[in-house]
């Protein structure tokens, strides 16, 4: 990938704004829109945006035959979770166009045709409620489909395709409100692998990231699209997801890009600190840096393949960040310490992280000094893989794992090791990379059910606690 080139051409952009007189008695009442209950799951990773799931009454472990399937229903290609809010289920996907032909050694990323396509269903049955198709030809590596989980409240779903196309639609009919094109509008590239940062609202602000000058991350007005504030230049804006937290004596923006860890006022984009990345080394290009950071007090852990870990303090006011350790190993030879995960988000409980490196083996590390207590690679029958990838969601006392071997699985996580109770195979994987047969589609987990998708079918599966 590191010879590739990337040459977009985009159409100049139009901002679409729908707006509307309303009587004074209709404002004040549609100020009291719809908040996601607790068995919602909204956005990427969950209500909360922190891999929690919080229902009760969920099965302790599987029938012989798995859990029981509610419906099917065909989906196009793509990676993107699906949202699930108030009996619906949000979510994108991608019709392509012919594929066009490659002269023999051209390493140059060809334009392919398609339509990019925002889908709801009724979570009840699977069956669509609307869909809202556009042109979006990609230009871009792992052409399958979008990336990023939409954002859905207030009566809105917020969605960012793998092009840039950032879309508010109205969630009765799928009615544009605004859109906007980030490339074409800020004068910059879609990333390498697709813009895939899942777009994080906080109050009035939808906050991106988008890259070019002095906007790696930007903030829009919910309800018009209408820049607010912009921040930060970056080389590459990479693909993890943007944390705001109440850390070291204030609320932050953390922001991961593959050169720096930066602390962001949410309400202005001022810069409140930033710690370079990687330390002792330059960046990889493009840099795999994809894991959600994940925080235990004042300080924030970061795992990617060709870096590894590090966890760093967040200062105080006045202060600057501190590197507490920094496990680095670049070569494939030494990545037996620490975390490097490609793209799966690590979870911290007790003092100690849990994650999945890149061949498949779940780590335990002792958060003081990085070191590894354990590691397994029972997700996967016993086998790892180059790549190998799951995604975890905590439950209570116990975590689910939903493999990219479209198995899901639920057991615990301790310093002493894991311990699978259910393992189930839901899904057919759908595309071959590195040498593996692969699903990489992230689930959603509400109404005691589990929401997943392989780019060809959608599924939902029955977890509720069977009453005797």
């Amino acid at each position: 990938m590191n010879g590739w080139t990337i040459q977009v051409s985009l159409a100049q952009p139009a901002i679409l704004v729908r707006l509307h007189p309303v009587p004074v008695l209709a404002l004040i009442v549609g100020l009291s829109f719809h908040v996601a209950s607790a068995a919602d799951w909204p956005q990427w990773m969950g209500p909360q945006r922190d891999g929690v799931w919080r229902e009760t009454g969920i099965v302790e472990r599987f029938d012989t035959n798995g859990p029981p399937i509610i419906w099917r229903v065909p989906v196009k290609a793509g990676y993107v979770g699906p949202a699930v809010v108030d009996g619906k289920v949000y979510f994108l996907d991608r019709e392509a166009g012919p594929q066009p032909e490659r002269k023999k050694g051209e390493r140059s990323i060809p334009q392919v045709p398609g339509n990019e396509r925002i889908v709801c269903l009724s979570a009840v049955d699977g069956k669509v409620v609307w869909e809202r198709p556009y042109d979006c030809p990609y230009r871009i590596a792992y052409p399958s489909g979008p990336r990023a989980t939409p954002v859905v409240q207030g009566g809105r779903i917020y969605t960012l395709g793998a092009m840039g196309d950032l879309r508010c639609l109205e969630i009765a009919d799928g009615g544009l409100v605004w859109s906007r094109q980030l490339p074409t509008e800020f004068q910059t590239e879609p990333p390498v692998w697709g813009y895939a940062i899942h777009p994080l609202l906080d109050g009035d602000r939808l906050i991106c990231a988008v890259g070019g000058t002095n906007s790696a991350v930007v903030a829009f007005h919910r309800d018009t699209g209408k820049e607010l504030w912009r921040a930060l230049t970056a080389p590459e804006i990479g693909y993890a997801p943007p944390v705001i937290r109440d850390v070291a004596g204030r609320r932050q923006l953390v922001f991961w890009h593959p050169d720096a860890l930066t602390g962001l006022d949410p309400a202005t984009g001022a810069v409140l600190w930033t710690q370079l990345y990687p330390v002792g080394g330059k960046p990889q290009r493009p840099e795999v840096a994809i894991a959600m950071p994940r925080f235990e007090g004042d300080r924030v852990l970061l795992t990617s393949f060709y870096q590894g870990s590090m966890l760093v303090q967040i200062p105080k006011s006045g202060e600057e960040p501190k590197v507490i350790w920094n496990r680095r190993s670049s070569k494939q030879s030494e990545m037996t310490d620490g975390l490097h995960t490609v793209m799966s988000t690590p979870v911290i409980r007790d003092g100690h992280a849990y994650g999945l490196c890149a061949f498949g083996e779940l780590r335990c590390l002792d958060l003081r000094t990085g070191d590894r207590k354990w590691e397994s690679l029972d997700l996967f029958g016993g086998e790892g893989g180059f790549f190998a990838h799951a995604f975890i969601i905590e439950q209570g006392d116990r975590y689910w794992f939903w493999n990219d071997h479209g198995e899901l699985a639920v057991g615990t996580m301790s310093t002493e090791g894991l311990r699978l109770t259910s393992k189930a195979k839901l899904l057919e994987t759908t595309e071959s990379t590195r040498g593996r047969d692969v699903l990489w589609c992230h689930p959603a987990f509400a109404n005691r059910r589990a929401y997943m998708h392989n780019g060809k079918e959608m599924i939902c599966v029955d977890l509720a606690e069977r009453k005797v």
